[in-house]
């Protein structure tokens, strides 16, 4: 098939295939191809590519903008990317590197001009350095250039191919002089059979003793490509072989069954201007147990066949399950990497809930048609889904007649036009179900839903996982939310705010806890804390310190610790908890404030200039580590100015691995200082997401701001 470019005129595409064979000169790359962002949907398209058979490369026709990869990153961050060596792609792009088990450099320079076209992709050698030169940096980013402006002249003409257009290197014309009778006497004379392929994999020369050895007239198989005309190469241990020296660039030899009872020596020597072969019959008898594989048709859809680039697809796909956590992670991850990877257009992730079907996640449907469809019952007939799931058999149609036969009100539903339905099944257990859609009509072959239904094991798995994560996270984080107050009770002359924030992605439930209590009209205490884990039990004592601390509130901050310290000890607890009790006498403009080994409270006023300082209380021991009569905790008294500002904080706010916590706090209290002059809310929400404090979080933070009026 042609490339996917309407009204575009010849001498764009000239210049396209001149400007993608001269950067290939230039740079001194193997390869060039030029990525196409689509104007429907996220995905970068490849739309020709130069040096390479586009078969060797039919994995990466489509890749998703937001997949982890070395193409995606060029593009989404407007850079040039280089990947030197394949323990930088295994370091850099670890789910891209199971999918690329060769070793080449690679190199992505965004494409944009009058919009944001895509990206030129750049493959050499691994004998490459591990980093580009000035000049070969500057080859590659004046290439760039010149593509972007060949795309920039006919805006309206380019799109997204099906399949990438194959463009041939420019080199000189051969001399034919240099060629003739006397080469291919030579070749003819050799009892080995003998192969010459062009950069697009089709056979350009074989002698007569490759012609008895494949099984075929040499007419047949000349122009052609082998795996398709010889239907016993479309095998996997030839394709990985064979794009093994595309991107490698070096000779390649392995042994494989050829057609009847013979076994093959087959040694391949690839070239800047293609790849020879020389195949030979094997002297020695194969393994015991060894079968030739069956002879079977040729594929009519070669892209769609189960070979090893679909293997090592299915490999990175793995990869990038394996790091999901919640369900939204799974549905996101299928959505972004699966959909483009086979060229569907949209997804419904269901899973199974007290016999109905309730939709976890989707695209390409319009959310009407989903709350249709979302809590049907396992055993409806509206769609295959419910009968999938029931009987365990994937169902696939290739149009809308096919789907009316077997469930006449299903094309109606979506306006799709060919669809897959995977059931996702763990051992016995139903999970869900799988539906990828199509615009329009698909044939699914054998190799296409072999690839599928692993693709559907593995999607299973991780939404398993991911199931039973959200149902643990959503009871455990339902039992903090309701310790937590619900709302903070309102003292005459104070306003307050406060926040809690669950520790990042994959940690469970933590017992940071916050708390105001009112003493009166001109009186309150404020109370932090934090319980020691991330887990129901964290939790659930949290709920109880809170609960002494209600208890005792009123009498004197250090008295107030020592009498929860002798709770938790009666409770036999193993957790510790850090906490900081203030008693504030609005009234008489003093605080009282004791710790048990809590971080200091800022203190904001304006007297004599605006100003933080951190209220350094002597601390006493964690609650819960010393016997109640041993737990000493002193009280400290500090005035309280006008209007002035009380920032209460845990440690999940401040502490940042490789960085001193006393730089975390001055950099808080700095920023405490510019912006106190806001909305209690908006400070809030601005202390929570400083840049100069953001950091992957690790643990949970709670923090409660006071202000005097």
């Amino acid at each position: 098939m042609g490339v996917g470019v309407e009204g575009t005129t010849f001498d764009g595409w000239a210049s396209m295939e001149q400007m993608l064979s001269g950067t290939v000169q230039r740079t001194g790359a193997v390869a060039a191809g030029v990525y196409l962002l689509s104007p429907d949907e996220p995905v970068l398209g490849l739309m020709a590519i130069c040096g390479l058979p586009p078969r060797t490369v039919a994995p990466w026709w489509r890749v998703s903008v937001s997949a982890a990869g070395p193409l995606s990153e060029a593009v989404r961050e407007d850079r040039l990317v280089w990947v030197g060596r394949q323990e930088d792609m295994a370091r850099l792009y670890p789910n891209a590197a199971a999918g690329l088990p060769y070793q080449f450099a690679l190199g992505f320079a965004p494409l944009r001009g009058a919009r944001r076209w895509g990206a030129l992709a750049l493959v050499w050698t691994h004998d490459h350095p591990p980093s580009l030169t000035r000049r070969e940096r500057g080859h590659v980013l004046s290439s760039a250039n010149r593509i972007t402006r060949v795309l920039d002249r006919a805006p309206g003409a380019w799109s997204v191919p099906e399949e990438p257009r194959a463009v041939l290197p420019l080199r000189p014309e051969p001399d034919p002089a240099q060629t003739g009778l006397a080469a291919d006497d030579l070749l003819q004379r050799l009892p080995a059979g003998a192969l010459g392929f062009d950069l697009q994999g089709r056979i350009t020369y074989l002698n007569d003793a490759a012609a008895r050895l494949l099984g075929r007239n040499a007419d047949d198989l000349l122009g052609t490509l082998p795996w398709q005309s010889v239907p016993w190469l479309d095998a996997p241990v030839h394709e990985d072989h064979y794009r093994a020296a595309v991107f490698g660039r070096e000779p390649v030899a392995y042994t494989a069954p050829g057609p009847g009872d013979r076994w093959l020596d087959i040694r391949l020597y690839p070239g800047e201007s293609g790849i020879s072969a020389f195949l030979s019959p094997r002297t020695r008898e194969p393994a015991a147990g060894t079968s030739p594989p069956r002879v079977t048709a040729a594929q009519e859809n070669p892209p769609g066949r189960a070979g090893t680039g679909r293997i090592h697809q299915l490999i990175h796909l793995a990869a990038a399950l394996s790091q999901t956590v919640t369900v939204a992670d799974v549905v996101d991850t299928v959505a972004d990497q699966i959909l483009p990877a086979f060229g569907a257009q949209g997804m419904v992730v269901s899973a199974a809930d007290a016999g109905r079907l309730r939709i976890t996640g989707h695209r390409g449907y319009d959310p009407r048609t989903v709350a249709r469809l979302d809590g049907l019952p396992l055993d409806t007939e509206v769609t295959p889904a419910g009968h999938v799931l029931r009987s365990g058999v994937p169902a696939f149609y290739a149009s809308p007649a096919e789907m009316s036969r077997a469930h006449p009100r299903a094309p109606a539903l979506s306006g799709k036009q060919a669809w897959a339905f995977l059931p996702l099944l763990v051992s016995d257990r139903r999970v869900g179900c799988c539906i990828l859609s199509y615009d329009r009509p698909r044939l699914f072959g054998a190799g296409d839903r072999a690839v599928l239904v692993s693709l559907a094991g593995l999607i299973a798995q991780a939404m398993d996982r991911a199931l039973l994560y959200d149902a643990k996270h959503d009871l455990a984080h339902g039992l903090q939310q309701a310790l937590l107050p619900a709302a903070l009770p309102r003292v005459p002359l104070l306003d307050v705010a406060a926040r809690y924030l669950p520790a990042a992605h994959g940690v469970d439930v933590g017992g940071d806890f916050y708390d105001l209590i009112r003493l009166g009209d001109t009186a309150a205490a404020a109370v932090i804390g934090d319980v020691q884990g991330h887990n129901i039990k964290a939790a659930a004592l949290m709920g109880q310190v809170r609960t002494a601390v209600h208890a005792t509130a009123g009498a004197a901050p250090g008295d107030v610790l020592a009498r929860t310290n002798r709770v938790l000890m009666d409770l036999e607890t193993d957790l510790f908890v850090s906490c900081l009790y203030l008693h504030i006498d609005l009234a008489g403009r003093r605080l009282h404030l004791a710790s048990a080994g809590h971080l200091p409270p800022l203190l904001h006023s304006h007297d004599p200039v605006p100003h933080t300082v951190a209220l350094q209380a002597e601390p006493g021991p964690l609650l819960g580590i010393h016997p109640c009569t041993e737990a000493d905790y002193p009280v400290t008294a500090v005035p309280l100015p006008p209007k002035a500002l009380l920032a209460l904080y845990t440690d999940g706010l401040v502490e940042t691995p490789g960085t001193d916590i006393t730089d975390s706090i001055a950099a808080l209290a700095h920023h405490l200082t510019r912006n106190a002059g806001r909305p209690l809310d908006d400070l809030a929400e601005s202390l929570l997401h400083h840049t100069g404090l953001r950091h992957i979080r690790t643990d949970d933070t709670a923090l409660l701001l006071l202000r005097g009026r």
